[in-house]
Formats: structure tokens, sequence, C-alpha cells
């Protein structure tokens, strides 16, 4: 099992889930850990939102001993603030800081904020500098191809961030005006790969063990990062290991683990959210569960009525 050193911290293995806001909660993040994954990013905080003491910022920032190492991932554009942040929350029980620089969403990006940083490298420089200057955890940073396809500036970004301290570079092969639409650009992660000494993780169109070993051979990328990849499939970890260790692609849960996977992933929704949130959290996650099974189209219509966990169980036995 090839391992992945970040800064001081060593991981069991290089396969690595991507953070995404609403998805990489903590009891998504417990599944894909007891199914092998090797680093766990959480949903991205706010710098300023922990700065002004925001109440809803506290459950983003909860971490459970048993999902370890994990990354947390801070977004922000104030390299004061988003240092004495860093600073502030330093004890908490993460193993790695990352600076959000690919988020797309218009309303973080018209605050200059996520891949909006792109286009400004000095700031870029600024930002992960002051970091690395105030804690002493590795910092990593994410980022995009670029901006939009007139600014593909990944190699130059990622010099910028391995010159200020960062201990890695994650790689989104996608510009920010792509959002998550077409193909990611596996070229663009090789370039960064060979204009930086500091690890780089691949990440883009990951979906399976294969797509994995792809990314690898075509990038020659120290880490694979799986999000969209993960959504409804946990499972991605403990077969990309089973293949890196035998070769061989284990058989795909059934529906009986689908189900299974389901309510275990329901009853962590309402231990950590309480009933409301977490059965409404639950409806998108029961969507990818269930994408390609027999009779989902129609399950999937029928869940966004689901009110409480007796209902979900119930529905979930048509499956």
């Amino acid at each position: 099992m090839k391992h992945l050193k970040i800064g001081n911290i060593e991981l069991e293995n290089r396969y690595i889930l991507g953070p995404m806001a609403g998805v990489t909660d903590l009891p998504f993040r417990l599944l894909c850990r007891e199914q092998g994954a090797g680093l766990l990013c959480m949903e991205m905080v706010s710098a300023k939102a922990i700065y002004y003491n925001n109440r809803n910022t506290e459950s983003l920032l909860e971490i459970h001993p048993d999902e370890k190492p994990v990354s947390l991932q801070f977004f922000g554009s104030d390299p004061k603030i988003m240092s004495e942040m860093a600073k502030r929350i330093e004890e908490r029980p993460f193993a790695i800081l990352d600076i959000n620089m690919g988020c797309p969403v218009p309303k973080v990006v018209k605050n200059g904020e996520g891949s909006a940083l792109m286009k400004n490298p000095k700031l870029v420089y600024e930002i992960v500098s002051a970091i690395v200057k105030a804690i002493d955890k590795p910092v990593t940073v994410k980022i995009r191809k670029g901006f939009d396809d007139d600014h593909v500036n990944a190699v130059e970004i990622a010099k910028i961030i391995e010159e200020a301290g960062a201990a890695a570079v994650a790689v989104h092969g996608r510009t920010r005006e792509q959002y998550y639409s077409g193909k990611a650009d596996w070229d663009i992660i090789r370039q960064v790969k060979e204009a930086v000494s500091i690890p780089v993780i691949g990440n883009g169109d990951v979906t399976s063990p294969q797509k994995a070993d792809e990314l690898v051979k075509q990038t020659g990328c120290d880490g694979i990062m799986i999000a969209r990849g993960a959504q409804g499939n946990p499972w991605i970890f403990s077969e990309m290991i089973h293949w890196e260790e035998t070769g061989e692609l284990p058989p795909r849960p059934d529906k009986d683990e689908v189900r299974k996977m389901m309510l275990r992933h329901a009853r962590l929704q309402l231990e950590y959210k309480g009933e409301f949130s977490g059965i409404r959290e639950m409806r998108k996650h029961v969507a990818w569960y269930t994408k390609g099974l027999k009779g989902a189209a129609r399950l999937r219509e029928k869940v966004n009525a689901v009110e409480s966990l007796e209902e979900l169980e119930n529905l979930l036995t048509s499956l």
C-alpha cells in the first residue's frame, strides 16, 4: 500500500475524501473512514464566521475521535483574519489545515474568496505564508486549473503555494467557469506535479479504482482526491484499497448492503443533527445511494416527502 506524507502527517494510504459543502459532514466522514479513506476533508469553514463567533460554525468544526486524520478547510481572503483564526482553532483535533482556492460558488467568488483567489497570485502568497507562520500543523491548498480558459495558471499558483511554505497542493482539473461540468483536465495535474516538489493531490473524475490508477499513471500525482465519486458510495475507498492490494475489483454492494448503509447513515444524521434536519439531509444521500438501482426513480420521488426515520425505514423496505 502506497503511503502519503503531508508535512509530519503520515497517511495510511493516498485516497482522500474531498471537501464538499453540505456533503462531507461528520456522519458521512465516519462512514468513509470506516471504508478506509486515508484522509477526510471537512466542509469548508469561513474564517470570518469563526472571527465573529457564528453559532452555526461550531457544528461544522466538530470532529469525532474515530474519523482521524481530518483536514479542516478554511475559506476567506484576508491574510490577517485567516492566520489569526487558524491560530485560534489550532488546538482542535484536526491534522491538516487546508485553504480553499477552488470553490466556484458565486457568493464565495463575489467576495474574492475560493477560486477568485487564483486571479490574485500576490494575495495567494500572503494568505498561505501568513497561515504557515501562524500554526505548527501542515497547511495545504486546494486549487483549480485556473479561473477560466483564458487564465489557466495552476502551475504558477502551485509554485507560489510551495514557496509560501505549504506542505501539499490539491489540483482539480477544471476551471472555475466549468464548475463540475465537462471533462477534468488531468494534464494540468501532471504539469503541476512536474513543477513543484511538495506532494500533489489529483482531483477530478475519479469514480473507480481503475480511474484512480489512470490518474496516477497520467499525472504522477502523490494522492488521489475523491469527491463526487464518493457521493452515495463510501465503498469507493475500500474498493480502491482492495484493487491496489490485489489487482482485483471486489463485487459492488448489493441492495441489502446499500439499504443497511443508508439506514446507518440516517441514524448518524439523526444523532448529530436531530430528526428534522437529519432526515432532510438524508434525502439527497438516498438519491445518490440508489442511483442505477431498479425502482430508484420512484423511490427518489417518495423520499422527498419523508419526515421521520420510521418513514424512511418503511420506504427503504420497498428497495
